[in-house]
């Protein structure tokens, strides 16, 4: 098997980068006519931006608001929409589930595709991946595309703008790439660009977890300070440490969990898609509780479980079943979860050994009794 390491072709982080977006297409030889889909926050608070910064460069671009769900009637929408723009880039826009929705309208169409995260609460911006649900948020399949983005621009002025949510919900979903990267190599599991891992996949997923642990809280209290600007707002240590985490839950989390692959923390947490009553939760959160989850059906030693309790309660990550809205959760329902999360060509058959559902649903429990501390 051949070890196999994917990236984007550029990515672009800093403060203000969002009015380079003309530009930096132009430099990559991307093409026009651009179809920007976007949520309505981005919408509102970049449009006119992406706007001038193409019509500058020379493009002509449209915006088309996204639909909020990663679907397949959303994908199928918006795919029109392309057709009669004959668009040649469609740049995503916003959170995880615009850009997995433009991710798959580019691939469907053959098209470029620009990844402008205005959220650092996945690490969907990089990677090659779209994740499909349900009309009802279920999730009912995964996409693999031929190829990742061409760009990814990520305007830490905008991260800063976003409510810290979800900066916080990016670090639950960084937080498993490490583990999930680790629990591949030990089993030799095929990732999803078709290989197994490199060194430089598994180094960057570890640098992932070394950064959250280093940088969490402080970026955390740096965004709720309220902005990073020249007025000496924050100091250097809280723009550094905001700047890494979104680094790391952006980049370091995408490249690491593409190329070097997912285990049962986002096993689990797809299996938590079942369950009507955690719909609210974010996708890290529930991944956070999901790596918990992984700890405990691989028996992790104790200090090691601890170690990643103590940093999600340092950032206001969940760690227990009622904090990602499964309080009231009867056995069927988590019968359910656990089967979901073992299903054929699930992710959590990369752990280095047999998975069952049993095991999955005395994981959880066991990842909820330690996260109330019992």
């Amino acid at each position: 098997m051949a070890e196999i390491f994917a990236a984007p072709a550029r990515y672009v982080q800093g403060p203000g980068v969002a009015a380079t977006l003309g530009n930096e297409m132009t430099l990559l030889g991307l093409g026009g006519p651009v179809l920007v889909l976007a949520g309505a926050s981005a919408v509102r608070q970049l449009g006119a931006i992406w706007e001038q910064s193409l019509e500058t460069a020379g493009f002509a671009p449209a915006i088309h608001p996204f639909g909020g769900e990663c679907s397949r009637r959303e994908i199928a929408a918006v795919a029109d929409v392309a057709r009669r723009l004959s668009a040649r880039t469609i740049v995503g826009a916003g959170g995880g589930k615009a850009i997995d929705t433009a991710r798959a309208v580019a691939a469907e169409l053959d098209l470029d595709i620009v990844s402008c995260p205005t959220i650092a609460s996945t690490d969907a911006p990089t990677s090659a991946i779209s994740v499909v649900y349900s009309d009802s948020g279920v999730v009912e399949e995964v996409r693999l595309h031929p190829q990742n983005p061409a760009l990814v621009l990520v305007d830490t002025d905008v991260i800063l703008a976003a409510p810290d949510r979800y900066l916080v919900a990016g670090m639950g979903d960084a937080l498993s790439t490490w583990f999930e990267a680790r629990a591949c190599a030990r089993s030799g599991a095929t990732h999803s660009r078709g290989g197994t891992t490199t060194r430089a996949a598994l180094a960057l997923a570890e640098l992932c977890w070394t950064t959250l642990r280093a940088d969490g809280a402080l970026a955390l209290a740096a965004h709720r300070a309220g902005q990073l600007d020249g007025a000496g707002t924050l100091d250097a240590e809280a723009r550094g440490a905001f700047a890494r985490i979104v680094e790391a839950n952006t980049l370091l989390s995408g490249l690491g969990f593409e190329s070097a692959g997912l285990a049962a923390a986002h096993g689990i947490h797809n299996g938590l898609t079942v369950a009507p009553g955690c719909h609210a939760a974010l996708h890290g959160e529930k991944v956070a509780f999901g790596t918990l989850a992984q700890l405990c059906l691989e028996d992790a030693p104790a200090g090691e479980i601890d170690e990643v309790l103590a940093f999600c309660r340092s950032v206001g990550l969940p760690v227990t079943l009622r904090q990602i809205g499964l309080g009231d959760i009867d056995g069927a329902m988590l019968r359910r979860i656990a089967e979901r999360a073992v299903q054929v060509g699930e992710v959590t058959h990369n752990e280095p050994f047999p998975v069952t559902a049993g095991m999955v649903e005395e994981a959880i429990r066991q990842a909820d009794a330690a996260g109330r501390g019992g």
